[in-house]
């Protein structure tokens, strides 16, 4: 924020410089010589040709003209770029420069809100003489950076000698009088009444608001929060008759020293424009409208139905289906021999736990929704305790198939079920599509990210629209067998086979259950790992050894779940840093900031968003990633692959993936100069897509992709 005497001393040099304009006859006009490149041409100009005698200060303006397309950057410029900056040694009689900033405009570059100058801008300079009345010397080395596709840094050099004289050059004078104007001035000039801002506790969203006596027109905002930080575009809106402005602005990375309280420079028709250090808020100033998401048409609904049924049918067949189809297996094969009703029902009732998954799965995210909490498809598997439960659970429906033990009801209560009927009898054939449906959420696939994404950023009808068609595809296997009991007929006969496969179907279990393991190591840490691995072992070797009734080892074997699920939470160590396994591409940690860094020098970026708890991740790393030609692509000189762990809880990445609407990976983009807003690719990788879209992103006329012959 500019102070009262810095404030005084800008209105100063307009208004006198305009004086001496219209009062003075025009002579050759002190300026230097030009220092001119492609993308920017330099000027040192100043209003006085000559040092007048007993002046103690000139007044001086930093002329650029930028060539078409190109840009240069404000005091506070965004993640990629820098602002001028000058170095004034060599320079004679000189003892202090003031550099002002003329309020800034917002552009868009690599995907960033950058704030900045593009065509023309005139950098006002007050200089302080250290020897009043005597001639003086300018040497101004600039140091600046230019932006276009690429970003190009410039140096040179400035001079300019001023002899004793009293006279000004009108035209420079009236140009650093006119951005001089620009030059934003204190709230209380302004008109500003009062400034709030608020930063939440995660730093994901700046909120603002100012009054202003007389009415906003067509505002911007132009937070200035620390070096390093990135913004989004702010979500700006009017309240009491125009005179209150209130906005939102998502962090998109935060500083690495943030302020205490972060500087606001507004602007509006007609030139005005204000720096301010707002009064910092402890909540969020509400908005002032009424929130309501906007209803989609019948045809959008009827689409994204069909897009999530599908979405939900191919989860069946994708590289989380071994211990899905191990339980499905299992189930047919139990009601192989009895009566098509029996299966029929049998069937329905995994199909209803598929759908009482899905629709429990879809209040909780709308709750969380609701209260603020970032929500996605397959986020269960970053919480530890979650992880936790599923390998107790794994473990033990490994044991019971490998014949371990066996899991039964009371009698008592086996034959109230047996009587009852109906769903009452097919209570295991319910759990058994829950749990499914459970192993499914680690996938992704074609189709399920868009109907995610619809569901996820619109209304509660819209969840549960999704959510619903999704169950709906998931469970088409055991509807179809339900609506046709007689296919599981077609079945292999019972026989001494059955029991070599309950080994197998045991064994898929277990290898689920140490994949589970494996991601809660990365999740929680060591500690974590080793207790609840010791806690289920635990659990199966009480469940095994102990020959009691049914109901007293479940009196002794939930206290030990119990703990195991208290001692994943309480012992979780989530700021020990990762040890990633080695790999075959030499991966550069996420960063949003890097992203368009390396753009601006030409590179190409390929950002893979990737988890240890995500199956369909693993598989494109197997079959697509770590395979040539793409591994040699990402290995060629101007290309930089940035991995982006998912694995734990990170801010960061999720409003990474936002930006593109995508609340699940995996997720791949490529950035380049031809591609500088990213080329989102498909759920599922192929080599070619790929190729292709560095290929694009680095454009037509390079060539930095080396291909296998």
């Amino acid at each position: 924020m500019l102070n009262k005497s810095t404030q005084k001393g800008v209105a100063t040099i307009a208004s006198s410089i305009l004086f001496l304009a219209a009062s003075s006859v025009a002579v050759l006009a002190a300026t230097s010589d030009r220092a001119t490149t492609p993308a920017v041409s330099a000027q040192l100009i100043t209003a006085e040709n000559g040092i007048a005698p007993g002046s103690g200060t000139i007044s001086a303006g930093l002329a650029l003209e930028l060539g078409e397309g190109w840009k240069t950057y404000w005091r506070t410029p965004g993640e990629v770029g820098f602002p001028p900056e000058i170095d004034w040694t060599g320079s004679r009689n000189v003892a202090e420069v003031e550099f002002q900033w003329p309020a800034p405009e917002r552009f868009t570059a690599f995907g960033i809100e950058n704030f900045g100058y593009h065509d023309e801008v005139v950098f006002p300079l007050r200089i302080a003489l250290d020897q009043p009345g005597r001639p003086a010397y300018l040497s101004a080395s600039v140091t600046m950076l230019t932006c276009s596709d690429v970003c190009v840094p410039q140096d040179f050099t400035l001079t300019l000698d001023l002899p004793q004289g009293g006279s000004i050059d009108p035209a420079s004078a009236a140009r650093i009088a006119d951005y001089a104007g620009r030059v934003p001035v204190g709230g209380k000039a302004g008109g500003i009444r009062s400034a709030t801002a608020h930063v939440d506790t995660d730093a994901t969203a700046l909120t603002v608001t100012l009054r202003r006596s007389s009415p906003f027109q067509t505002p911007d905002l132009f937070p200035e929060l620390g070096e390093g930080a990135s913004l989004g575009t702010p979500d700006i809106r009017l309240g009491e008759n125009g005179r209150l402005l209130w906005a939102r602005l998502l962090i998109l990375s935060p500083p690495a020293d943030p302020p205490a309280v972060p500087s606001l420079t507004a602007t509006d028709t007609g030139g005005w424009a204000v720096t301010v250090t707002p009064d910092r808020l402890a909540a969020a100033p509400p908005p002032p409208y009424t929130e309501a998401r906007a209803a989609a048409s019948l045809s959008s609904m009827v689409w994204i139905a069909l897009t999530a049924f599908l979405g939900g049918l191919i989860l069946n067949v994708m590289p989380c289906v071994l211990p899905v189809l191990s339980i499905k297996l299992s189930s047919a094969m139990k009601l192989e021999r009895a009566g098509r009703a029996t299966v029929r029902w049998g069937f329905f009732a995994s199909a209803a736990g598929v759908m009482a998954f899905m629709w429990g799965l879809a209040a909780a995210l709308f709750a969380l929704r609701q209260a603020g909490v970032t929500v996605g498809w397959g986020l269960q598997f970053q919480n530890p305790v979650f992880l936790a439960l599923m390998i107790g659970i794994l473990a033990i429906f490994a044991a019971n198939l490998a014949g371990a033990f066996e899991i039964s009801l009371p009698a008592g209560l086996q034959t109230r079920l047996a009587r009852a009927g109906g769903a009452g009898g097919h209570v295991g054939d319910f759990l058994t599509g829950t749990f499914a449906a459970v192993l499914a959420t680690p996938c992704s696939a074609p189709f399920l990210g868009t109907a995610i994404a619809f569901a996820l950023a619109g209304r509660g009808t819209d969840i549960a629209l999704v959510f619903s068609f999704l169950g709906l595809g998931l469970a088409a296997p055991y509807l179809l067998v339900a609506a046709r009991p007689g296919l599981v007929r077609h079945l292999p006969r019972p026989g001494r086979w059955m029991i070599a496969l309950r080994v197998v179907l045991g064994i898929l279990l277990a290898v689920t259950a140490a994949w589970l393991v494996w991601v809660l190591h990365g999740v929680a840490g060591t500690t974590t790992m080793l207790a609840v691995v010791g806690l289920t072992t635990g659990l199966v070797l009480l469940l095994s050894l102990l020959r009691l009734r049914g109901v007293i080892r479940a009196g002794l074997a939930l206290p030990l779940v119990g703990i195991m699920l208290f001692g994943a939470g309480y012992l979780a160590d989530t700021s020990a840093p990762r040890t990633l396994d080695a790999q075959v591409t030499d991966w550069v940690h996420f960063n949003r900031a890097e992203i368009a860094r390396r753009v601006s020098r030409g590179e190409v970026v390929f950002v893979d968003v990737t988890a240890d708890w995500c199956l369909t991740c693993k598989a494109n790393k197997a079959l697509v990633l770590d395979r040539e030609p793409v591994v040699s692509a990402l290995a060629a000189a101007g290309v930089a692959p940035i991995q982006a762990d998912w694995t734990r809880p990170d801010p960061v990445i999720s409003r990474y993936l936002e930006s593109f609407d995508r609340y699940g990976i995996p997720f791949n983009a490529v950035y380049g100069p031809a591609a500088p807003e990213g080329i989102v690719l498909p759920e599922l990788l192929t080599a070619d897509a790929v190729m292709a879209a560095l290929d694009d992103a680095a454009g037509e006329d390079r060539d930095i992709i080396a291909r296998q012959p």
